[in-house]
């Protein structure tokens, strides 16, 4: 049967008690054989849980196999005989006990059968002090058992036992299995010997002190299960099976404050999912659960986590002072949570400990910026505990803020964020960490519009910002941000810490990074022109070599500056170097976009052309080039005419090396200066 289509209609405390007596019998060879006859698709363990319930046909089964299995006819009349011995739970048993005398616990019985099943009623038509006679009836629509029959014989003859009296004899002359409307039972027991050495001789093992010894036991087993969970969704679950071992009941509701802050975490059993969000709700808020419910608080001397709650169906309550025996299981399961958050916290702080350490040692090794955004955004969440987190960069051109990267978001958001610039005119919280260079503590309920409608469309409510600042200039921020109700109650202890951590390493790493971009570029262009220099040319020119596919051709234009010494001699040098920068400005205008302008040296220039679809097409270059030097620059407020010599090379098959390439252009433009004629193609 599939544990899905289970009816709760019999406790765990019957099916447990049943495969322990199998077990006692047979070991748990015999066990594996009874729920393999019986067809049931559950375990043993899942058998015994007692806040687990299962179908009656499941029942029936169960007690069918059973009495093949073991191979007696009386099995199952055995099995409720030795539910004392076979761990009945002892919370009942104390519970019978109290009441003082077997009548007494004959009139509560119909009470305490509830407990067991809801398929049979029980009605107790006599009861004295050494005899009582009891009405069972099964409910329509489920077929009388007679091995149910017995089990029930068996189990009202054990309680005069719960008094250390001799065990009951029954007498059953009418069984719903014959067609009677019901079973009733005759039960008759001794009195208790009123002399002493005879009291001795036929006292067994007092079930009072047998249920203490198994209750000391349970909470002990209890206590030690549950601090040896691995974490608090598993400590829940065990705590809502051994609420069952303290109290049966048809249903339990355990509800406790999520330890960062968020849903209430909530564990059930027998209590339909549509209802648990309300019910968890009332039960946190100190609702009334209703006359059916005992309820107790999951409380250490640290924090109150949260409550704990046996629930009973309508018309039925608790017997006694049960809420005692939970409350126990309750003060176990405190201890065990405060436990569990404990390692929980000292293993994510191991945990941030230790991204922390792998972000600082990735971007000691970092040289770009790009990638420093990236390792920062990517560590933040495992530092932070945050949901989504991104570094913006401050575009001072445009002054403005835009996303650089980004981390938890889906495409939709991922688009809005890259194509959205926060510009201080429009947010004022921006400006507030302009001026103030302080964080921004910011909620999608409390921005600015703007700033509002972003959070929205990224679903994130609450956001931190910290500005990233060095030698007093504005870089950006980092982000650290969290969905509705998954944010710390607290931002700013912690959590603005941690992340003010994580922004001066960022802070520190870009501003490497713009180090050594900055002394790169120096080392790779020209500092007076910008353009690359001859050292990058020839790299550029080496790779677009190895690039040129053999459909297409490969040319390098060679530019020499005419009368550059003149303008030198005549204006001065800064006349001279304005001269560079603006030929450097008409060559780049000139051009195609793929190709690259570079100065090797003096008035010397190149020009790489890849992508020529013919090698006469680097004359048509060569002739715009030389087209720009028919207008005269202003230098000093005079105009001045400067001409230039050219030369193009071709790749060939035996070109060989881009040094061999660009000598043959410098030679070409050699002749062209020369020979005074056209420019010459190499």
């Amino acid at each position: 049967m599939s544990k899905a289509a289970e009816r709760r209609e019999t406790s765990g405390a019957t099916t447990g008690g049943l495969l322990r007596f199998v077990r006692s019998q047979g070991g748990d060879a015999a066990v594996a054989e009874v729920i393999r006859r019986a067809g049931v698709d559950a375990t043993a363990d899942e058998l015994d849980d007692q806040s687990r319930w299962w179908s009656y046909d499941t029942r029936i089964a169960l007690f069918s196999a059973a009495t093949e299995v073991l191979d007696d006819p009386r099995t199952m009349f055995e099995v409720g005989a030795a539910a004392l011995k076979t761990g009945l739970a002892h919370a009942l048993v104390l519970l019978l006990r109290s009441m003082g005398t077997p009548r007494q616990v004959f009139r509560q019985l119909p009470r305490a059968v509830q407990k067991f099943s809801t398929t049979s009623t029980m009605e107790i038509l006599e009861a004295g002090a050494t005899s009582a006679t009891i009405r069972y009836r099964l409910h329509d629509g489920y077929p009388h058992s007679r091995l149910d029959c017995d089990y029930t014989q068996g189990l009202l003859s054990v309680v005069p036992q719960i008094f250390t009296l001799p065990a009951a004899e029954v007498v059953h002359d009418e069984c719903q299995s014959d067609g009677h409307p019901a079973c009733v039972y005759h039960l008759t027991w001794n009195r208790r010997s009123r002399l002493p050495w005879r009291r001795r001789e036929d006292a067994g093992v007092d079930p009072e002190l047998l249920a203490l010894r198994g209750q000391l036991q349970i909470l002990q087993s209890a206590a030690t299960d549950l601090v040896a969970s691995d974490d608090v969704d598993t400590v829940l679950e065990r705590i809502v099976a051994r609420a069952a071992e303290a109290v049966l009941a048809p249903a339990y509701l355990l509800a406790v404050h999520a330890p960062d802050g968020g849903e209430p975490l909530v564990h059930a059993a027998g209590l339909p999912s549509d209802r648990l969000p309300q019910l968890a709700a009332m039960l946190l808020a100190g609702g009334d659960m209703g006359p059916g419910a005992v309820v107790v608080d999951v409380v250490s001397a640290r924090r109150t986590h949260g409550r704990l709650a046996a629930i009973y169906r309508a018309g039925d309550d608790a017997m006694g002072d049960e809420s005692a025996m939970l409350a126990a299981y309750a003060g176990h399961a405190a201890a065990a949570l405060d436990l569990i958050i404990a390692l929980q916290e000292a293993r994510t702080e191991a945990a941030r400990a230790g991204a922390l350490l792998h972000l600082a040692h990735e971007l000691a090794a970092s040289t770009d910026a790009a990638e420093v955004s990236d390792l920062v955004t990517e560590a933040l969440p495992g530092i932070v505990g945050c949901t989504t987190a991104g570094i913006l960069v401050w575009d001072a051109a445009s002054a403005s803020l835009r996303s650089h990267s980004a981390v938890g978001h889906d495409g939709r958001a991922d688009e809005l964020l890259q194509t959205t610039a926060l510009r201080a005119e429009d947010v004022p919280e921006l400006v507030g960490m302009l001026t103030g260079r302080e964080p921004q503590i910011l909620r999608a309920d409390t921005s600015s519009p703007v700033l509002r409608r972003l959070l929205d469309g990224l679903g994130t409510t609450e956001v931190v910002a910290v500005p990233l600042i060095a030698d007093g200039v504005f870089l950006g921020a980092a982000t650290a941000g969290w969905r509705r109700g998954e944010a710390p109650p607290q931002l700013d202890g912690d959590v603005l810490a941690r992340l003010r951590g994580v922004g001066d390493q960022a802070t520190t790493a870009l501003q490497k990074a713009h180090l050594l971009q900055t002394v790169r570029h120096q080392a790779t262009h020209d500092a007076l022109t910008g353009l690359p220099n001859r050292a990058l040319f020839l790299d550029r020119l080496t790779t677009a070599i190895g690039d040129t596919h053999p459909t297409t051709h490969l040319g390098v234009l060679f530019c020499d500056l005419d009368r550059f010494k003149q303008v030198n001699d005549t204006l001065g040098h800064a006349a001279g170097d304005e001269l560079l920068r603006q030929v450097s400005a008409r060559l780049r205008a000139a051009v195609r976009p793929g190709d690259t302008v570079g100065r090797l040296s003096g008035d010397e220039f190149a020009i790489l052309l890849p992508g020529l679809e013919e090698p006469s097409d680097a004359d048509g270059l060569a002739a715009r080039v030389l087209a720009c030097f028919d207008e005269p620059f202003r230098l000093e407020g005079t105009e001045v005419r400067v001409g230039t010599s050219t030369g193009v090379a071709v790749l060939t098959d035996d070109t060989g090396s881009a040094e061999q390439l660009l000598r043959r252009a410098d030679a070409a433009m050699y002749r062209h200066k020369h020979g005074r004629r056209a420019p010459t193609r190499s």
